[in-house]
């Protein structure tokens, strides 16, 4: 019966979000937590549980932690965490058959680049160089050399909007268990490719990046494939090794692996240009939405909390004021100092006070009367990721026609849940501002007459020249215009 330990350590920044996170921003499991809170949810740890107890191994959980995206970790929180997670591993070092890391990839800190990289190089010195670690990475993670030097395989998600969180889990797994048992020999081929993208191309489904992943899928039907991905990395997370990749294990087969990773990194590249944000300018998607009979979507990627940005913009409000807008506003926003004055003033008192503009210098903050008409302190799930939110203070604030949800904490605004945990539904409302960049269809892109990407700033700008990268490698497409490329695969291997 094989002993595999699991553990993981998540989290998504950006680098251009001004406000630092810390420890508490995590949701730590330890020990048997791991696996108790995991077991049949749509996890990736929930997905390997499945899989390695179906396959009768012995699971070893040790410690796993889970990260609100936001800016950089403060680097001796991650410092901290790092103890946390290596310590847990030091009783079973010598004991395990082999290890499943759950990670994203886009981790930062200040003065650590590649988190992950790092708990892999110090994680080999306690487990040893025999036992495999297959990792698992968000598509939007950032692979580096130090992970694939230090992991035997990776896996990634397959989609996005993620859904596949369980797969995922399986996959990492099913690879595993291929070296533990059948003694699989995995080699590792990348490719990276000088662009960062974004936009509705990448929406698997139905956009030009979905192509790369059928074909990542096609190849896994080999059975020498042992897994391959495409990474279309966190463009907000500048770190040196930011780019897209293409990446392919196989069972000791380097031709193999390098005809795929360099296939899908051929056929990505000509339609760069294509997986880029189509916006609508400020003035004129709130314009527009005045014209339309409604529902409408606002979409404020820019300000993205599941990206990492602060969920302090006021921006689209701000505009539609001045625009004198003629319909109800849902609007959210993560302001501690007006959350706690709501709750200061409670239920039915009227606040007059800033909305945004406290965290992020970008945005001017806005005088507004308020009616206090709801206060809440309590956590709340998604609507289908497995992910609790903590917004700490909250409350539900009326201004005329806008009605503002605003957290003490930023919470994922990927589904509805921050409105409807409040008591809101969006449906009611003409004009929902949606700060996040793909929500699942059913949210909101079913029902509204338009969903309008809008071209605000942010920490999480799908408009991403406009960011101000300085660590990545350069030149960068859409950066540079006239980046040029030449495939030049990078080979890995614990097993030569």
């Amino acid at each position: 019966m094989p002993r595999i330990l699991l553990t993981g350590c998540e989290q998504e920044i950006s680098t251009f979000n001004p406000v630092e996170c810390d420890y508490d921003r995590f949701t730590i499991l330890r020990g048997d937590e791991v696996v108790e809170e995991n077991r049949g949810k749509n996890s990736t740890i929930g997905g390997a549980v499945a899989a390695l107890e179906s396959s009768g191994c012995e699971l070893v959980p040790t410690w796993h932690a889970q990260g609100d995206a936001a800016g950089p970790l403060a680097h001796s929180d991650f410092m901290r965490m790092a103890s946390e997670f290596l310590e847990a591993l030091k009783p079973h070092a010598g004991k395990v058959d082999g290890a499943y890391f759950s990670l994203h990839g886009s981790m930062g800190t200040p003065d650590e680049l590649d988190p992950e990289g790092y708990l892999l190089q110090e994680a080999r010195k306690i487990l040893g160089e025999s036992v495999p670690i297959v990792i698992s990475l968000d598509l939007h993670g950032v692979l580096t050399a130090r992970m694939m030097t230090h992991s035997d395989a990776v896996v990634s998600y397959h989609t996005y909007p993620h859904v596949d969180f369980v797969d995922t889990g399986r996959r990492a797994a099913a690879l595993l268990l291929r070296i533990v048992n059948d003694g699989a020999k995995p080699v590792g081929v990348r490719v990276r490719i000088p662009t960062l993208v974004r936009g509705n191309e990448l929406i698997t489904e139905k956009g030009l990046f979905g192509a790369q992943i059928r074909y990542a899928k096609r190849l896994q039907v080999d059975a020498s494939v042992l897994s391959a991905g495409f990474l279309i990395c966190n463009p907000f997370t500048d770190v040196p090794e930011l780019c897209s990749q293409a990446f392919v294990y196989t069972d000791a087969d380097e031709t193999l692996a390098v005809s795929g990773a360099t296939t899908m990194a051929n056929e990505f590249w000509p339609n760069r240009a294509s997986m880029q944000s189509s916006f609508i300018g400020l003035k004129e998607a709130v314009s527009r939405a005045a014209s339309m009979d409604g529902p409408v979507a606002l979409t404020d990627a820019a300000d993205a909390t599941s990206s990492g940005a602060s969920g302090n913009s006021n921006a689209i409000v701000a505009e539609m004021i001045r625009q004198a807008y003629p319909h109800s506003v849902l609007a959210p926003i993560t302001d501690p100092q007006l959350a706690q004055l709501a709750h200061s003033g409670g239920v039915g008192s009227t606040i007059q006070a800033s909305v945004g503009g406290s965290l992020d210098p970008r945005y001017t903050p806005i005088e507004m009367d308020m009616e206090v008409l709801s206060l809440s302190d309590s956590p709340f799930d998604l609507e289908t990721w497995v992910f609790r939110q903590f917004p700490g203070k909250s409350a539900v604030l009326r201004a005329g026609i806008y009605t503002i949800v605003v957290t003490e904490n930023p919470v994922m605004y990927v589904d509805r849940a921050v409105f409807l945990t409040n008591g809101l539904d969006p449906k009611e409302f003409h004009s929902t501002v949606v700060k996040s960049p793909h929500c699942e269809p059913q949210f909101y892109d079913d029902w509204v007459e338009a969903n309008l990407n809008v071209d605000a700033p942010g920490a999480t700008s799908a408009n991403l020249p406009s960011l101000g990268h300085t660590i990545c490698a350069r030149p960068m497409f859409p950066m540079e215009q006239d980046t040029d490329f030449t495939p030049r695969p990078e080979r890995f291997s614990r097993h030569d």
